[in-house]
């Protein structure tokens, strides 16, 4: 099953790259099929997941590379856990938001819809691969499709912006493949489950550097600060589907990264620098809800809004205790879901006024009342709003995080009012006060490809919402054995 679901997007790729010239217009709709089916093998599987067991299910296994002489080999493996399947789900989900909203892709369109599959799958690999190697395969393959995607297809300096957020990748892969080496080779072996295990003890190198080493890495993607530069750039020149995808998708490949390998496998050296990711994360929080107050550009503000919400993971996973780590695999799922509704709807109020200009903004509900409406919510699940999904992982976060790190959540509990203030503002600024005649042509959502991308996700964040445990439950059964390990390391 996972492995038709790491490997079906691809198979759409080549079938949209196929089509003759006269019949590219058509790659639309082979991608929304393959989205489409992939979003459903991943409900099915998340349906049928066990949650009355711990580790890997699903799991498909071969080696790969064969180097008995040098006493390891690099396997195939896939598998899924209650930490990555929610975010299998929410790939799909965004997926299929991503084709939706690209429907009137007319430059290109078979190249431009096989890179956002490719995209898919890369993504895919990153979240279900158990080997380190093959981990870092799937996250270098993801640049590939998100370089060409931005350059070809962004808008302002996307060359510019497409080239920061290679090198700012590229740099912190380097440091993880050494990491990762270092690691592999001295357990003689690069399965992660086995890894976790038995994690490493000594290496030819100290852990405390290869615990930077790796964590550098996924602390440029998550991102926080002085790490973050990248991600506004990125974000304001990519095309909406592109910011969709970076903001619900690949900035969580930073956070699972550090659950996934970082707690597990070094949890000693966790233990000795959790207070300066607290740190870290605590001035994220508050640098980014302070530079999002600045914004003038629409796509800026949200971008930057990331940075802020981000650090919540990070100070979620510095608690090190199951409440706190629950806390932070949950923010992931619900930002995905609600800052890629954001830049949904700022890609429609783009599209239909040609500004992103807070100043030239006002009066847009008179004329688009179902978008400003699904924007507010999409706002009040921001701030953490109850009853929306984003409270549900905040307050966790805060729960799990008073403990160890009270001056670092504080902070961040501030962060939540500096959120209100800006998402606050934002909507009073561009939604509301007196109709203006600059903006009377202006339609409301009205297609069918715009109210399917905006229902699918108003329904995750409310769902989740009023009913938590369709995702607390399933993030339990993962976050437990992590959990114990650096329990069992303090």
């Amino acid at each position: 099953m996972l492995t038709l679901f790491l490997l079906l997007p691809l198979a759409g790729a080549l079938l949209a790259i196929a089509l003759p010239a006269h019949r590219e217009g058509e790659a639309k709709i082979i991608a929304l099929c393959f989205s489409a089916l992939n979003l459903a093998i991943a409900v099915v599987m998340y349906v049928v997941f066990d949650r009355g067991v711990e580790g890997y299910q699903f799991v498909d296994r071969f080696e790969w590379i064969t180097g008995a002489d040098a006493g390891f080999s690099v396997q195939y493996v896939v598998g899924v856990d209650g930490l990555s399947a929610p975010l299998i789900v929410l790939l799909g989900l965004l997926s299929v938001v991503s084709v939706l909203v690209s429907w009137n892709i007319d430059l290109k369109p078979k190249q431009y819809f096989a890179w956002l599959l490719i995209l898919e799958s890369a993504v895919a690999g990153v979240f279900l691969s158990l080997d380190l190697i093959q981990f870092f395969l799937f996250w270098e393959l993801e640049l590939l499709p998100m370089f060409f995607l931005i350059s070809q297809w962004g808008s302002g300096r996307r060359l510019y912006s497409a080239t920061k957020f290679l090198l700012y990748t590229l740099a912190g892969s380097a440091l993880m493949l050494v990491g990762f080496l270092v690691i592999g080779f001295g357990a003689h072996t690069f399965d992660i489950e086995a890894l976790t295990k038995a994690p490493p003890q000594e290496t030819v190198v100290p852990l405390a550097i290869v615990f930077w080493a790796i964590m550098l890495a996924f602390l440029v993607k998550l991102p926080v600060f002085p790490l973050h530069t990248w991600l506004p750039d990125a974000h304001t020149d990519a095309p909406t589907a592109v910011s969709v995808m970076l903001a619900g998708v690949l900035l969580k490949m930073g956070g699972y990264g550090i659950l996934r390998i970082v707690l597990p496998l070094m949890p000693n050296e966790v233990h000795d620098f959790s207070k300066v990711l607290a740190t870290i994360a605590g001035f994220s929080v508050i640098w980014g809800a302070i530079i999002t107050l600045r914004q003038t550009d629409l796509k800026r503000l949200v971008a930057y809004s990331s940075v802020s919400h981000m650090g919540y993971v990070l100070l979620g996973v510095s608690a090190l205790g199951p409440v706190g780590l629950s806390g932070a695999a949950l923010q992931m799922f619900t930002h995905g879901c609600i800052t890629g509704l954001l830049f949904v709807m700022v890609g429609m109020i783009y599209d239909r006024t040609h500004t992103r200009e807070i100043s030239q903004l006002r009066g847009l509900m008179h004329h688009m009342p179902l978008i400003g409406t699904v924007f507010i919510v999409a706002g009040l699940a921001s701030l953490g709003l109850p009853a929306m999904s984003g409270f549900v992982a905040e307050i966790t976060v805060f729960l799990g995080s008073m403990g160890p790190h009270p001056a670092a959540t504080m902070a961040a509990v501030f962060g939540v009012v500096l959120s209100a203030g800006y998402i606050l503002w934002t909507i009073e600024r561009i939604l509301h006060g007196p109709k203006t005649h600059d903006f009377h042509d202006l339609t409301d959502a009205r297609k069918w490809w715009e109210l399917t991308a905006m229902g699918i996700l108003v329904v995750a964040i409310i769902g989740v919402g009023i009913w938590p445990a369709v995702l607390t439950d399933t993030v339990r059964m993962g976050i437990e054995p992590i959990a114990k390990i650096v329990e069992a390391a303090s």
